[in-house]
């Protein structure tokens, strides 16, 4: 029996997008915090733009490849910031609110309509409820569900940047299901990309997937041809609720 829906964060429960705007601001910020704690940050922004962005994209290469999430006091002085030796000096603390501002900085971040609603029926219906994120922030997650008033309807959320695994990475799932006390065969993941999330929680056994397309769904994986399909498909988060009862009675019939 379907008894837990685990929800991924941005794209899912959130609308997230950027801008090449938001992204110049995003780097012009990092380089203004490490200025303001006595770092080097390079002779000129185009200098730093440059070398941040090859160890960025180094960096989401290595983990993609890999499917795994390094802390931020890794991530930052070690990829991102790699070629200035002042970064390897920089405290956890530091280093977690860089990764912060990032999440906040690069992206334009809103609950999606009619998510605590969604939330509110299904916990009243019965239903467990978390969140197992993608995240290089150890607490931007928690922040956001915190902001929303809604941490108080998951009973646990799981985090890359805490675990160490990013989705599809099956450790990710792993640890949520052991965390939630819950089989996968139990389990619902909602999420917004067909590789990761919907390819993910298939290859762990759930019980049933579900796609809602985003911002980054399309920039992604804009061809979906070959890519694994979801059980249900939704375009508002409104919807879920009533396609979960009705798999339910379906699921019971057969």
């Amino acid at each position: 029996m379907l008894t837990t829906v685990l929800f991924d964060m941005g794209g899912t429960l959130e609308n997230i997008w950027y801008t090449p705007e938001t992204r110049t601001a995003a780097i012009a910020r990092a380089r203004e915090i490490l200025q303001e704690n006595g770092m080097e940050a390079g002779d000129t922004f185009e200098a730093f733009r440059a070398s941040f962005e090859q160890g960025y994209k180094d960096y989401k290469t290595w983990a993609d490849a890999h499917g795994r999430e390094l802390k931020p006091e890794e991530i930052w002085p070690d990829w991102y910031l790699r070629d200035f030796p002042d970064a390897k000096r920089m405290s956890p603390e530091l280093a977690e609110e860089l990764a912060n501002m990032w999440e906040y900085t690069l992206f334009h971040r809103e609950l999606r309509e009619g998510a605590e609603e969604m939330l509110r029926t299904l916990k009243a219906r019965g239903w467990r409820l978390g969140v197992i994120s993608n995240n290089s922030s150890l607490y931007n997650v928690f922040n956001v569900l915190e902001n929303c008033g809604i941490r108080d309807l998951m009973e646990d959320v799981t985090v890359s940047s805490v675990t160490g695994y990013r989705k599809p990475n099956p450790e990710i799932f792993r640890i949520s299901l052991r965390q939630m006390c819950v089989d996968a065969s139990e389990c619902v993941y909602v999420g917004d990309t067909p590789t990761k999330d919907i390819g993910g929680a298939q290859a762990m056994g759930f019980g049933a997937t579900v796609l809602i397309a985003s911002f980054l769904t399309a920039e992604r994986e804009p061809d979906r041809t070959g890519l694994p399909v979801p059980d249900i498909e939704i375009r508002k988060l409104a919807e879920l609720p009533d396609k979960l009862e009705q798999l339910r009675i379906e699921r019971g019939k057969a």
